[in-house]
């Protein structure tokens, strides 16, 4: 059945604002999606009734808040199909989820370990993995990916060795938008003994996520590109690993006891989550999932695919127009240039005409470098795109490249 797409774009208020005297047309999901008003509705009702810290008080708005936040735990539980709510360790988003693991489980590393990530990887599953040399002489060994963007899988089982301990890859390239066969990569991962971890940011928000059905030992992804708060994160870790894990940072909420001779520490999750959470974000977070799955994740796949069809047939009839990412089952990314115009220069031009499109290294430099490029022009869908507004961002291209010409 086809989705009421006028009624969805009614839940995002800001869809409504106009950008240099022109309708906004937003194409910059990827980095973050907008928020619909259930959400925000959510922020206010925590803000004017239920602003209290979490589990440190026995007075009704302490009791109605904690209930609220593990609530949302308990519903991330249910939406990655974790064994249990212990699993969830919420962060600030998929950054932190990262660091996390790499901070604490990186502990163990030692000189001449190696680890595997992808060519294809955010600054933010590179640069953790790289600090921990400062302890250790460790080495990253990259997969790299044919001309379509897709990863080699024979390629990249062979950069496993005994010296590997642990591998990190993204669901979803926010740049290339290839889905990742992540199910076999953990399984090749998982033959040489190494644990995964999984940077789902990109994935989160349009397919279906089973840790338990992926195998993996870590998957990582954040709210506000899920239609939720900002400052919110999600790391999810098989309990046999967090328990064997030490605290990433220290205070308030994630100790038993605390003496100036010793300290011991919380159980799973709350050793992971030291002071004052972001409890209304995370709260609120409930409510987007809500939103999502009231949609349905296969309803929102299926049209941001569509758009995706169409507005790559739209920009290949482009003259000097190169797509970047065109693998089988691509999400709903596209990450172009035209000609040697510079990105920069393509991405204002834009914003003039109300269209609002990410430009630059996408915090993937090494993949430019793979790709022979500085930066590229990216257009990303969500739920609330239309065909409309892929004509206008068309044309409004137009018009930029006749200016430029």
């Amino acid at each position: 059945m086809a989705m009421d797409i006028a009624a969805i774009r009614r839940e995002f208020p800001i869809l409504e604002r106009e950008v240099n005297g022109r309708p906004l047309i937003y194409l910059d999901n990827t980095a973050t999606s907008q928020t619909p008003r259930e959400v925000t509705d959510a922020i206010t009702r925590m803000y004017t009734s239920t602003k209290a810290n979490v589990h440190r008080g026995v007075h009704t708005l302490s009791q109605e808040a904690t209930d609220l936040q593990e609530a949302t735990r308990r519903r991330v539980q249910k939406y990655i199909n974790a064994a249990e709510p212990e699993e969830v360790i919420f962060t600030r988003g998929t950054t932190e989820a990262i660091n996390l693991v790499a901070a604490s489980y990186g502990q163990r590393f030692r000189d001449g370990d190696e680890i595997v990530l992808t060519v294809m990887e955010h600054h933010a599953d590179i640069v953790p993995w790289q600090l921990l040399r400062s302890h250790a002489d460790i080495r990253i060994r990259v997969a790299e990916i044919n001309d379509r963007g897709e990863i080699d899988l024979e390629s990249y089982g062979s950069l496993f060795n005994s010296r590997t301990v642990m591998a990190a890859f993204c669901h979803v390239s926010n740049v290339l938008g290839t889905v990742n066969p992540v199910k076999d990569m953990t399984a090749i991962a998982h033959s040489h003994g190494v644990p995964v971890l999984i940077d789902g940011a990109q994935a989160s928000p349009h397919l279906p996520i089973d840790v338990r059905d992926l195998d993996c030992d870590f998957y990582a992804f954040s709210s506000h590109k899920m239609y939720g708060p900002t400052g919110v994160g999600v790391l999810y870790g098989r309990r046999s690993i967090l328990e064997e894990m030490p605290p990433y940072q220290g205070g308030g909420e994630m100790i038993r006891h605390v003496s100036f001779g010793h300290t011991t520490f919380a159980d799973l999750p709350f050793r992971f989550e030291a002071g004052t959470p972001d409890f209304v974000g995370i709260a609120a977070f409930a409510s987007a999932l809500d939103f999502i799955e009231r949609v349905g994740l296969e309803n929102i796949a299926r049209h941001e695919h569509e758009l995706l069809e169409y507005a790559t047939g739209r920009l290949r009839e482009i003259e000097r127009l190169q797509i970047y990412g065109t693998a089988p089952g691509k999400s709903a990314v596209i990450s172009f240039n035209v000609g040697d115009i510079h990105n920069y220069d393509l991405g204002l031009l834009l914003d003039r005409m109300g269209v609002a499109v990410r430009t630059g290294h996408h915090c993937a430099q090494p993949l430019m470098e793979r790709l022979g490029v500085p930066g590229t022009v990216r257009a990303s869908f969500a739920v609330y795109n239309t065909r409309e507004e892929v004509d206008a961002f068309i044309a409004a291209l137009h018009r930029v490249l006749a200016i430029l010409a």
